[in-house]
């Protein structure tokens, strides 16, 4: 029954997460990953050598990151009980499928009560400004973010889960919390967020195109990977149009084009080519893809992992 113990807590894990999503109430490490963040960046971010000092405090969050997972599981590891708990939790908190899709589905919600509150609802979830958006923009905006953070928070950290263990899966998440709070190209963050956001590029990248082959395999539309290579390569993210150019060729439909991030315009180029109406029954089917995307990869990594 050995070979069982690396996959329990895994099904565990996507089994809580099933059950529970992201309660808002409960206690989570990305908040302290957050605020460890916004504290070295508060200290470091200033006058000269930005882009040394986010380079040095990246290394020292990721390193310590992996260090004090890996050190309490070499703790716990005379206590199976206590190890698997603790692997179970915070392997739970590492994928974020159902709170990802719930957060798509209260967007449309809220549009059906009116454009204002779609905006609002959508800036929740976002980096683009949303108060000038149409109906239309916003849906497309919901599945965007529904594929590309298919692939940052549920592929990828269990991708790192498989070859790395918990302590990998939370590099992972410290590494995307990183990118995301400091990964920005304007005056503030550019050179001292650089290195996360390169780092960040760097664990996506496989992750990302997973993400995409596993979108097109579910859907039955495999024979459209080369469009999605096509298409994916005009994002200015180097992982981020894979999911979405995948996505667009299942809804066949277009993704991208210009829009307001942190008050500038930033000229999208179009994923996909077919420019239609996107209606709103359209969600239940991005979650169910979303779904069985993750249930596929699950089952990929505990065959891994027992093999």
């Amino acid at each position: 029954m050995e070979f069982l113990i690396p996959v329990l807590p895994l099904v565990t894990a996507y089994l809580l997460d099933l059950l529970l999503g992201d309660p808002r109430w409960l206690p989570h490490p990305i908040r302290l990953f957050g605020n460890l963040i916004a504290l070295g960046e508060r200290t470091l971010n200033h006058t000269k050598h930005r882009f040394l000092k986010g380079l040095l405090l990246t290394l020292l969050l990721v390193t310590a990151t992996y260090a004090f997972f890996y050190l309490t599981l070499v703790i716990l590891k005379p206590y199976p009980i206590l190890s698997f708990l603790f692997e179970t939790l915070f392997l739970f908190y590492a994928i974020a499928n159902k709170s990802l899709i719930e957060e798509g589905r209260a967007v449309f919600t809220a549009l059906k009560e009116g454009i204002p509150q779609g905006r609002s609802r959508l800036s929740w979830i976002v980096g683009r400004d949303t108060s000038q958006l149409n109906p239309q923009q916003i849906k497309t905006a919901v599945f965007e973010t529904l594929s590309e953070n298919l692939s940052d928070g549920v592929i990828a950290p269990l991708f790192f889960y498989m070859i790395l263990g918990v302590p990998g899966a939370m590099l992972y998440k410290m590494v995307n919390t990183l990118d995301s709070m400091i990964g920005y190209k304007n005056d503030r963050y550019f050179n001292f967020g650089k290195f996360a956001a390169k780092l960040d590029d760097v664990l996506n990248y496989i992750p990302a195109r997973i993400t995409a082959v596993l979108m097109l395999l579910v859907s039955f539309k495999l024979h459209k990977l080369p469009l999605v290579f096509v298409h994916g390569k005009r994002h200015s993210s180097p992982n981020a149009g894979y999911p979405e150019a995948a996505l667009a060729m299942i809804l066949n439909c277009r993704f991208g084009g210009p829009n307001y991030y942190h008050g500038k315009l930033v000229d999208k180029p179009y994923i996909g080519t077919h420019d239609r109406a996107l209606k709103d029954s359209e969600i239940k089917n991005v979650a169910t893809i979303n779904h069985l995307v993750t249930l596929v990869w699950i089952f990929i990594i505990a065959l891994f992992l027992i093999l």
